[in-house]
């Protein structure tokens, strides 16, 4: 949904979908995305990417392998991501909702406080 700045996730990991919201730089990338596929379909109502989740998977282990990466797998995208929700300043409950985290405990594991950030909010 471009006017409220969110995306609606279908099929998720839990099978629970979920609306998340988007940044502007996410949201221009997507926009660019989908008038890249030159397609006549409103823009509302096309599928943004046109690729399974297996052969993306593939692809990504062909890549790793072609680039000599070394013990680096699909999730640790997903950790650096959720780390860097942190490193925002979002909340544990603010990430949750953005990641679909529902233990709490589990999400704790994406932590990575430094205490230099602590100091400088405590002023």
């Amino acid at each position: 949904n471009f006017s409220k700045q969110t995306l609606e996730i279908g099929l998720t990991k839990t099978g629970k979908p979920r609306t998340i919201p988007l940044s502007s730089r996410a949201l221009k990338a997507l926009k660019e995305q989908l008038r890249a596929s030159e397609r006549v379909i409103p823009i509302e109502e096309q599928p943004i990417f046109q690729i399974t989740g297996s052969r993306l998977f593939k692809d990504f282990q062909k890549l790793r392998e072609e680039v000599g990466i070394i013990n680096f797998r699909w999730h640790d995208l997903r950790h650096e991501a959720t780390a860097r929700l942190f490193e925002k300043g979002l909340n544990m409950m603010e990430v949750a909702s953005i990641t679909g985290h529902e233990d709490l405990k589990m999400l704790k594991r994406y932590t990575h406080i430094k205490p230099e950030t602590l100091v400088a909010r405590l002023g």
